[in-house]
């Protein structure tokens, strides 16, 4: 065999080994294959090419110096990924255990089942823009219109009001509606209900409230703690 020939046996073997897609292709596959595993196939991969190099054309040093900052890029981004769920966990206790004053609390939350507190009627409302008048319907759950009350003119943001409650029905679940205008033009509303934090938990979309009324109530729902 003479040496051109050899050189191109080599270098044939050589071109078998590509050490950055395989690179590559361990950084697209890091979600299902840990950074020891990649470390281990890369460093294989790595010797191998350095066995079969054609020692008239080696491994460039940039090259090398490149492929193997990509590995432990992959390695750096796997043990950030480590970390970070690690103080997502511990920042949810934390906040488990702080909300845990609120239980026995009062907070509005949007609804629009009234509280009856002894003889009045208590609940709130959230205005987008200022009105020249709103109204509160409260209801039975069957629709039926037990009072109306006028709270006149209100600015923009969040107003609680307190009805007379003595003529309503007792031991019925009413409902409430906002009405508001301004001139002849409808004003956006929320209706916000007064209700009793009973326990705190979290699920996979966070901190979550159980509500006296409401039952479980993501946390971002809630627009006061009274």
């Amino acid at each position: 065999m003479t040496a051109t020939s050899a050189t191109s046996s080599i270098a044939g073997t050589t071109s078998s080994y590509n050490i950055s897609s395989s690179a590559d292709a361990a950084s697209t596959s890091s979600t299902s294959t840990s950074s020891s595993d990649i470390q281990d196939r890369f460093l294989k991969l790595l010797v191998a090419q350095l066995s079969n190099q054609d020692p008239m054309n080696p491994m460039d040093n940039a090259q090398m110096t490149t492929q193997m900052a990509q590995i432990n890029t992959v390695t750096g981004i796997e043990s950030l990924n480590t970390t970070m769920k690690a103080m997502a966990a511990q920042m949810s206790s934390q906040q488990m255990l702080q909300s845990g004053d609120m239980v026995g609390r009062s907070v509005l939350t949007e609804g629009n089942q009234i509280a009856i507190d002894g003889t009045t009627a208590v609940g709130a409302v959230e205005l987008a823009t200022g009105a020249t008048d709103v109204k509160v319907q409260v209801m039975t759950a069957g629709g039926q219109i037990v009072d109306t009350v006028s709270l006149g003119k209100l600015d923009a943001g969040q107003h609680g009001f307190s009805l007379d409650a003595s003529n309503y029905p007792t031991g019925a679940v009413l409902q409430f509606k906002v009405t508001a205008t301004n001139g002849s033009d409808a004003v956006q509303s929320t209706a916000l209900m007064r209700d009793k934090v009973v326990a705190v938990g979290s699920d996979t979309k966070g901190l979550t409230l159980t509500l006296l009324s409401a039952g479980v109530t993501p946390y971002a729902k809630v627009h006061t703690v009274l």
